[in-house]
């Protein structure tokens, strides 16, 4: 019941960090998986690492290009459809909600919640005549607590949440599931990111803030994208077909709120 032999598996942003542990774990798991992301290098490099090469493909395009992406992924899905969709996109820039600009809610709109939907569009009806489908959205523990100087960030993330929540409602007695995976100071250049630009506003050492951090943890250490990839195959085994509509923190406990 574990294997996800025979599954196909659409991951985005799958040249780096969780993107490509999910798509490392799930191919790891039997799936034949499709990464996207814009760095075709990096693509081309993680399929030929993949266990059985072959089997699994890429396709380099930019969220921004909502339209092309689609059309690819759609070319992909009427040769072997996809049942498995995981949810992977940079989140937008730091900075305060106040602060922020009409332009930048636009943009952030389009490449998680408008993007997640064109999707979903597209394998939605092959996910229904399986009677199974997995639909993951990696997003952010955000979604419970909001984060300082991430508002558009809180903001987005909450809505892609309520958006599945809703898919979930509407789609489990098809047999899919809609549920979210939410990381919290996970190694990745994200978090890398977001420590440096903490460092620099508060007038710190990038060692003082994530010092700082860490003391945040419970489990007094950043995670592994692994750690969250691995939450991520268990969702969408055929094992998990119960748990529909959740918000899974992957945090080592930072999470202040149940």
């Amino acid at each position: 019941m574990h294997s996800l032999r025979g599954k196909r598996a659409l991951i985005g942003g799958g040249s780096q960090g969780l993107g490509r542990a999910c798509a490392v774990v799930l191919a790891q798991a039997g799936a034949h998986v499709v990464v996207y992301a814009r760095s075709g290098t990096k693509l081309r490099t993680l399929v030929e690492e993949l266990p059985q090469p072959k089997l699994h493909q890429y396709i380099v395009a930019d969220v921004g290009d909502r339209a092309e992406l689609c059309a690819a992924v759609n070319a992909l899905h009427a040769q072997d459809p996809f049942s498995i969709v995981i949810n992977n996109t940079h989140g937008p820039n730091p900075g305060s909600l106040a602060e922020a600009t009409e332009a930048s809610f636009i943009e952030a709109f389009a490449h998680h919640v408008l993007l997640n939907h064109a999707l979903l569009q597209l394998v939605l009806p092959s996910m229904k005549a399986q009677k199974f489908g997995r639909i993951i959205n990696i997003l952010s523990t955000s979604v419970k607590t909001p984060l300082p100087q991430l508002g558009v960030s809180n903001t987005i993330r909450g809505a892609v949440a309520s958006w599945a929540k809703t898919l979930a409602t509407e789609l489990g007695p098809f047999g899919i599931t809609v549920n979210n995976v939410l990381p919290s100071t996970i190694e990745t250049p994200r978090m890398e990111a977001l420590l440096e630009n903490t460092a620099q506003r508060q007038g710190i050492s990038a060692k003082a803030a994530l010092q700082s951090w860490i003391r945040t943890i419970p489990a007094g250490r950043f995670g592994l994208p692994e750690e969250v990839a691995e939450a991520v195959r268990f969702l969408v085994s055929p094992l998990a077909g119960y748990i529909n509509g959740i918000n899974l923190p992957v945090d080592g406990g930072r999470t202040p709120s149940l």
